[in-house]
Protein backbone atom coordinates (compact mmCIF):
# COMPACT_ATOMS: atom_id res chain seq x y z
CA UNK A 1 0.00 0.00 0.00
CA UNK A 2 1.27 3.48 -0.87
CA UNK A 3 1.49 5.86 2.07
CA UNK A 4 1.99 9.63 2.23
CA UNK A 5 5.77 9.29 2.44
CA UNK A 6 6.11 7.10 -0.67
CA UNK A 7 3.40 8.64 -2.84
CA UNK A 8 4.76 10.11 -6.08
CA UNK A 9 4.62 13.88 -5.90
CA UNK A 10 3.33 16.08 -8.67
CA UNK A 11 6.01 18.18 -10.36
CA UNK A 12 5.41 21.60 -11.90
CA UNK A 13 7.94 23.47 -14.03
CA UNK A 14 7.50 27.25 -14.03
CA UNK A 15 9.50 28.70 -16.91
CA UNK A 16 10.24 32.29 -15.95
CA UNK A 17 10.71 33.95 -12.56
CA UNK A 18 9.25 37.35 -13.33
CA UNK A 19 5.99 38.67 -11.94
CA UNK A 20 3.76 36.00 -13.47
CA UNK A 21 6.15 33.17 -12.68
CA UNK A 22 6.18 34.16 -9.02
CA UNK A 23 2.39 34.53 -9.01
CA UNK A 24 2.19 30.99 -10.37
CA UNK A 25 4.51 29.65 -7.65
CA UNK A 26 2.67 31.44 -4.86
CA UNK A 27 -0.83 30.40 -5.93
CA UNK A 28 -0.10 26.85 -7.04
CA UNK A 29 1.95 26.04 -3.95
CA UNK A 30 -1.11 26.87 -1.82
CA UNK A 31 -3.48 24.55 -3.66
CA UNK A 32 -0.97 21.80 -4.48
CA UNK A 33 0.21 21.07 -0.98
CA UNK A 34 2.50 18.18 -1.90
CA UNK A 35 3.72 19.33 -5.31
CA UNK A 36 7.36 19.99 -6.11
CA UNK A 37 8.20 23.07 -8.19
CA UNK A 38 11.10 23.94 -10.46
CA UNK A 39 11.41 27.63 -11.40
CA UNK A 40 13.70 28.44 -14.32
CA UNK A 41 15.15 31.85 -15.17
CA UNK A 42 18.47 33.14 -16.59
CA UNK A 43 18.53 36.01 -14.07
CA UNK A 44 19.67 34.51 -10.77
CA UNK A 45 18.95 37.77 -8.91
CA UNK A 46 15.24 37.02 -9.21
CA UNK A 47 15.72 34.01 -6.94
CA UNK A 48 17.43 35.74 -4.02
CA UNK A 49 14.33 37.13 -2.22
CA UNK A 50 12.43 33.85 -2.63
CA UNK A 51 12.57 30.92 -0.25
CA UNK A 52 10.33 27.92 -0.70
CA UNK A 53 10.76 24.46 0.85
CA UNK A 54 9.31 22.64 -2.17
CA UNK A 55 10.92 24.68 -4.94
CA UNK A 56 14.22 24.26 -6.79
CA UNK A 57 15.58 27.17 -8.81
CA UNK A 58 17.43 26.63 -12.09
CA UNK A 59 19.59 29.49 -13.34
CA UNK A 60 19.16 28.86 -17.07
CA UNK A 61 17.40 30.16 -20.16
CA UNK A 62 13.91 28.65 -20.15
CA UNK A 63 13.93 27.41 -23.75
CA UNK A 64 17.34 25.81 -23.28
CA UNK A 65 16.14 24.19 -20.05
CA UNK A 66 13.18 22.39 -21.62
CA UNK A 67 15.24 21.41 -24.67
CA UNK A 68 17.75 19.77 -22.35
CA UNK A 69 15.43 18.31 -19.72
CA UNK A 70 12.06 17.58 -21.34
CA UNK A 71 12.24 14.00 -22.54
CA UNK A 72 10.24 10.81 -22.39
CA UNK A 73 11.68 9.86 -19.00
CA UNK A 74 10.36 11.52 -15.85
CA UNK A 75 8.62 14.57 -17.37
CA UNK A 76 6.86 17.11 -15.13
CA UNK A 77 3.12 16.95 -14.65
CA UNK A 78 2.65 20.56 -15.78
CA UNK A 79 4.64 23.25 -17.58
CA UNK A 80 3.75 26.88 -16.84
CA UNK A 81 5.11 29.25 -19.53
CA UNK A 82 5.89 32.62 -17.93
CA UNK A 83 8.46 34.02 -20.36
CA UNK A 84 8.20 36.69 -23.08
CA UNK A 85 8.62 34.14 -25.88
CA UNK A 86 6.31 31.49 -27.34
CA UNK A 87 7.75 28.57 -25.38
CA UNK A 88 5.96 25.77 -27.25
CA UNK A 89 7.05 26.97 -30.68
CA UNK A 90 10.63 27.63 -29.55
CA UNK A 91 10.85 24.09 -28.17
CA UNK A 92 9.57 22.63 -31.45
CA UNK A 93 11.97 24.76 -33.48
CA UNK A 94 14.84 23.56 -31.30
CA UNK A 95 13.83 19.91 -31.58
CA UNK A 96 13.34 20.17 -35.36
CA UNK A 97 16.24 22.48 -36.10
CA UNK A 98 17.30 20.30 -39.06
CA UNK A 99 13.92 20.72 -40.79
CA UNK A 100 11.92 23.57 -39.24
CA UNK A 101 12.39 27.33 -39.23
CA UNK A 102 10.50 30.42 -38.17
CA UNK A 103 8.81 32.31 -41.01
CA UNK A 104 7.14 35.75 -41.10
CA UNK A 105 3.38 35.89 -40.67
CA UNK A 106 1.72 37.85 -43.50
CA UNK A 107 0.09 41.12 -42.52
CA UNK A 108 -3.11 39.96 -44.26
CA UNK A 109 -3.54 37.41 -41.45
CA UNK A 110 -4.36 40.25 -39.04
CA UNK A 111 -7.86 40.63 -40.48
CA UNK A 112 -8.77 37.14 -39.20
CA UNK A 113 -7.53 37.74 -35.65
CA UNK A 114 -8.88 39.40 -32.50
CA UNK A 115 -6.92 42.51 -31.48
CA UNK A 116 -3.61 41.32 -32.99
CA UNK A 117 -0.32 42.77 -31.76
CA UNK A 118 2.99 41.79 -33.34
CA UNK A 119 5.87 41.08 -31.03
CA UNK A 120 9.49 41.98 -31.66
CA UNK A 121 10.29 38.40 -32.70
CA UNK A 122 7.51 38.23 -35.28
CA UNK A 123 4.93 36.33 -33.20
CA UNK A 124 1.36 37.64 -33.11
CA UNK A 125 -0.39 38.06 -29.77
CA UNK A 126 -4.19 37.96 -29.81
CA UNK A 127 -6.83 38.69 -27.20
CA UNK A 128 -10.56 39.18 -26.77
CA UNK A 129 -9.89 41.94 -24.24
CA UNK A 130 -9.49 45.61 -25.11
CA UNK A 131 -8.79 46.27 -21.42
CA UNK A 132 -6.27 45.09 -18.83
CA UNK A 133 -7.42 41.74 -17.47
CA UNK A 134 -7.08 41.07 -13.73
CA UNK A 135 -4.22 38.70 -12.92
CA UNK A 136 -6.57 36.46 -10.95
CA UNK A 137 -9.29 35.92 -13.56
CA UNK A 138 -10.92 32.50 -13.00
CA UNK A 139 -11.63 32.16 -16.75
CA UNK A 140 -15.34 31.29 -16.43
CA UNK A 141 -16.87 29.65 -19.47
CA UNK A 142 -19.93 31.86 -19.83
CA UNK A 143 -19.46 35.43 -18.58
CA UNK A 144 -16.49 37.81 -18.65
CA UNK A 145 -15.58 38.75 -15.08
CA UNK A 146 -14.73 42.34 -16.07
CA UNK A 147 -17.52 43.32 -18.46
CA UNK A 148 -20.26 40.98 -17.23
CA UNK A 149 -21.05 40.27 -20.89
CA UNK A 150 -21.26 36.82 -22.49
CA UNK A 151 -17.79 35.52 -23.21
CA UNK A 152 -16.52 35.48 -26.79
CA UNK A 153 -15.86 32.08 -28.42
CA UNK A 154 -12.84 30.31 -26.96
CA UNK A 155 -9.63 31.65 -28.45
CA UNK A 156 -8.06 28.20 -28.67
CA UNK A 157 -11.00 27.05 -30.82
CA UNK A 158 -10.92 30.13 -33.06
CA UNK A 159 -7.20 29.72 -33.75
CA UNK A 160 -7.68 26.04 -34.58
CA UNK A 161 -10.31 27.00 -37.16
CA UNK A 162 -8.27 29.61 -39.03
CA UNK A 163 -8.03 29.05 -42.76
CA UNK A 164 -5.42 31.27 -44.34
CA UNK A 165 -3.58 30.63 -47.61
CA UNK A 166 -1.64 27.36 -47.31
CA UNK A 167 -0.98 27.61 -43.56
CA UNK A 168 -2.29 24.81 -41.35
CA UNK A 169 -3.26 25.72 -37.75
CA UNK A 170 -1.87 23.72 -34.82
CA UNK A 171 -2.95 24.78 -31.32
CA UNK A 172 -1.99 23.87 -27.77
CA UNK A 173 -4.63 24.80 -25.21
CA UNK A 174 -3.40 26.49 -22.06
CA UNK A 175 -5.48 25.04 -19.23
CA UNK A 176 -6.12 27.03 -16.10
CA UNK A 177 -4.70 25.46 -12.96
CA UNK A 178 -5.88 28.23 -10.66
CA UNK A 179 -7.11 31.82 -11.18
CA UNK A 180 -4.65 33.66 -13.41
CA UNK A 181 -2.31 30.68 -13.92
CA UNK A 182 -2.38 28.47 -17.01
CA UNK A 183 -0.19 25.75 -18.42
CA UNK A 184 -0.13 22.47 -20.29
CA UNK A 185 0.99 18.92 -19.81
CA UNK A 186 4.13 17.70 -21.62
CA UNK A 187 1.95 15.33 -23.66
CA UNK A 188 0.52 18.38 -25.43
CA UNK A 189 4.00 19.47 -26.48
CA UNK A 190 4.95 15.99 -27.66
CA UNK A 191 1.70 15.73 -29.65
CA UNK A 192 2.47 19.06 -31.32
CA UNK A 193 6.01 17.94 -32.11
CA UNK A 194 4.73 14.67 -33.60
CA UNK A 195 2.33 16.58 -35.87
CA UNK A 196 5.17 18.73 -37.16
CA UNK A 197 7.59 15.81 -37.52
CA UNK A 198 5.11 13.90 -39.66
CA UNK A 199 4.29 16.84 -41.92
CA UNK A 200 5.74 19.42 -44.24
CA UNK A 201 4.58 22.89 -45.22
CA UNK A 202 3.67 26.09 -43.38
CA UNK A 203 1.97 26.18 -40.00
CA UNK A 204 0.34 28.63 -37.61
CA UNK A 205 1.54 27.21 -34.29
CA UNK A 206 -0.41 28.68 -31.38
CA UNK A 207 -0.81 28.45 -27.63
CA UNK A 208 -4.09 29.84 -26.32
CA UNK A 209 -6.53 29.84 -23.43
CA UNK A 210 -10.15 31.00 -23.62
CA UNK A 211 -9.26 34.68 -24.10
CA UNK A 212 -5.64 35.11 -25.17
CA UNK A 213 -3.13 33.47 -27.47
CA UNK A 214 0.18 33.70 -29.31
CA UNK A 215 0.90 32.56 -32.88
CA UNK A 216 4.21 31.64 -34.52
CA UNK A 217 4.78 30.97 -38.20
CA UNK A 218 6.79 27.78 -38.77
CA UNK A 219 7.83 26.12 -42.02
CA UNK A 220 8.76 22.44 -42.05
CA UNK A 221 10.81 20.96 -44.88
CA UNK A 222 10.16 17.44 -46.23
CA UNK A 223 11.79 14.63 -44.25
CA UNK A 224 15.32 13.74 -45.28
CA UNK A 225 15.27 10.41 -47.06
CA UNK A 226 18.44 8.31 -46.65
Amino acid sequence: MTNENTRIRETVWIIGAGRFGMIALERLSRIKASARFVVVDPDEHRFFPVEHPRCAFENMDGVRFILQHLGAGDPPDWIIPAVPVHLASEWCLGRLAHRARRIPLPVELNSLLRNPVRGAGGDIYVTHADFLCPDDCPEPAGICTVTGAPREPDMFRLLAEIRFEDFDPLVIRSRQLCPGVGGYRPDALFALLSRLEAAEGRFLVSTACRCHGVITGIAVDPPIVP
